[in-house]
């Protein structure tokens, strides 16, 4: 399959859950997305590749709320979307799993779990720990997130694999259709990337679209359906998994390094 135009990968299908058309986002003078536009279908792991600065994060944090875009739009289940704020676009399905996790790490594993939907007791607001904690276990273990001594150890003793896996496992017990991952591989070794590679493809056996931003093109292709490229702004670069491969997704790469770096030396001399 030969790389397709931006207009050409955009064509909606009966199958897509998510359209971005033409974002764009400027901060004053600065301009981080220029004219995105891109598709997620159902079910469908999408990975999110480019060089630092290309927008990838500032894309994220559009799609799920975070912030407004300057001029676009966002389409989700064949409608027009406009969310005011992260809880807006949770409440339509859309979560977001940043690398600073957003997990207390004074509180417990079931404690994270159930942040901001706790369950209480009445009359007296008392919390249901009992509860908490046998639903938490239930749900990590029905995703096969087995590393964990116990759901009642504190998020600061966890490992930064395990509580990864710990946040992508709340946003899906939150009951998430579209699962945005910010780097969910940074910093991982070997074993602990493959154990969040496991829970993606969890994920998308349970239905869940994935948009997964990752600089490891092995990992991507390992666990991703489709593979987007955003380079200035832009999504330059549409392709199956299968029909690409890590020298060429490389090679893109390194090409756009070499021109920045020919553009300064015409500007230098």
């Amino acid at each position: 399959m030969s790389t397709q135009t931006a207009e050409q990968f955009t064509q909606p299908t009966d199958n897509d859950i998510l359209r971005v058309e033409h974002i764009s986002k400027r901060y004053g003078a600065v301009t981080a997305l220029v004219d995105v536009s891109l598709r997620l279908e159902r079910g469908e792991v999408l990975g999110l590749i480019g060089d630092n600065g290309a927008g990838k994060s500032t894309l994220i944090k559009t799609i799920c709320g975070f912030q407004q875009p300057s001029s676009g739009r966002i389409i989700l289940n064949g409608e027009e979307v406009t969310f005011s704020s992260v809880t807006d676009a949770r409440a339509h399905g859309i979560d977001v799993v940043y690398q600073d996790l957003a997990l207390i790490n004074q509180l417990t594993v079931y404690h994270n779990m159930f942040l901001n939907r706790e369950p209480v007791r009445r009359p007296l607001p008392l919390l249901r720990n009992k509860v908490m904690r046998q639903q938490a276990q239930k749900h990590l273990d029905s995703m096969g997130i087995k590393t964990l001594s116990s759901v009642d150890v504190e998020v600061a003793m966890l490992s930064g694999g395990q509580r990864q896996a710990i946040a992508v496992a709340r946003s899906v017990f939150s009951d998430a259709k579209i699962l945005l991952l910010d780097e969910p591989l940074a910093a991982m070794g070997v074993k602990e990337g493959a154990m969040i590679l496991d829970i993606v493809r969890q994920v998308k056996a349970r239905g869940i679209s994935v948009i997964i931003i990752a600089h490891n093109y092995g990992q991507v292709l390992e666990v991703c359906d489709r593979v987007n490229l955003l380079q200035g702004g832009r999504i330059t670069y549409d392709k199956y998994a299968r029909d690409t491969s890590v020298e060429e997704l490389t090679e893109m790469v390194v090409a756009e390094y070499r021109k920045a770096l020919e553009d300064r030396q015409r500007e230098a001399s």
